[in-house]
């Protein structure tokens, strides 16, 4: 090695202990911001002052915080803020707004949203409707399930349109395949006694197994509002379709 370079290599030593020192002494904000950041920021930072000359403290938070909004920034999945980590996730503002609602699963908000945004016209008029309903208002509704429902429409300014007739408890039944968002489903209830009840189509949950998300009214005598729940909808005897 040269005497130059020995110079040389010396004198930048020192000046990096000098500009460390006086980092220390006149801004140790920065130190505290410098040791906070991610990795990738900071190995950044120190390769864009390595070629130039000292810089001071401020300099230095300033330069940080400029090459930190070059990298995304991670955001955590939990907390009613954040969207749903299934499916196609929700908007944030849809799914902050009912997170915690007491009669919808969170993990069912993404097929509820979803279903709105892939339907049209009537159907999407029914399907924002009884949500506001149900999850907004918290509505009771004089009546069984089917007031609810017949109110929902009318609120809608909807039509029903029966486009399949069957008769409980023989049938016959629904291809389950014509089913779409909207509809409103008469159908044999398995998972209570197999009686009849009604509800309104949101979307498939688990379609091989015909397990659907239903908005379902118990009735004015449980007096509690509508409940977005999971129904098999395989024995489905009567089929109404919101038209306008």
């Amino acid at each position: 090695m040269s005497v130059f370079n020995m110079i040389f290599n010396m004198r930048k030593k020192a000046q990096f202990s000098n500009a460390k020192d006086r980092i220390g002494t006149q801004c140790p904000y920065s130190l505290k911001l410098i040791a906070t950041k991610s990795l990738p920021v900071i190995t950044a930072v120190l390769f864009a002052l390595l070629p130039s000359s000292l810089l001071h403290a401020d300099d230095l938070a300033d330069l940080i915080r400029q090459k930190s909004q070059n990298f995304p920034q991670s955001s955590s999945m939990g907390g009613y803020g954040a969207a749903p980590i299934f499916g196609l996730p929700a908007t944030a503002s849809f799914y902050q707004n009912y997170a915690s609602a007491p009669n919808i699963q969170a993990e069912h908000i993404d097929t509820l949203y979803r279903a709105e945004q892939s339907s049209v016209g009537a159907s999407q008029q029914v399907l924002r409707t009884v949500r506001q309903m149900a999850l907004d208002n918290k509505e009771i509704i004089k009546g069984s399930c089917w007031d609810y429902l017949n109110a929902a429409f009318n609120r809608a300014g909807v039509k029903k349109d029966t486009i399949f007739k069957g008769e409980y408890p023989y049938g016959p039944f629904i291809d389950t395949n014509e089913i779409r968002p909207g509809d409103w489903l008469y159908y044999i209830n398995h998972g209570y006694n197999d009686i009849e009840h009604s509800g309104l189509f949101v979307g498939w949950l688990n379609r091989e197994n015909n397990e659907a998300l239903i908005l379902s009214y118990a009735g004015e005598s449980r007096n509690e509002p509508a409940r977005y729940k999971v129904y098999d909808v395989s024995h489905t005897y009567n089929v109404m379709r919101p038209s306008l």
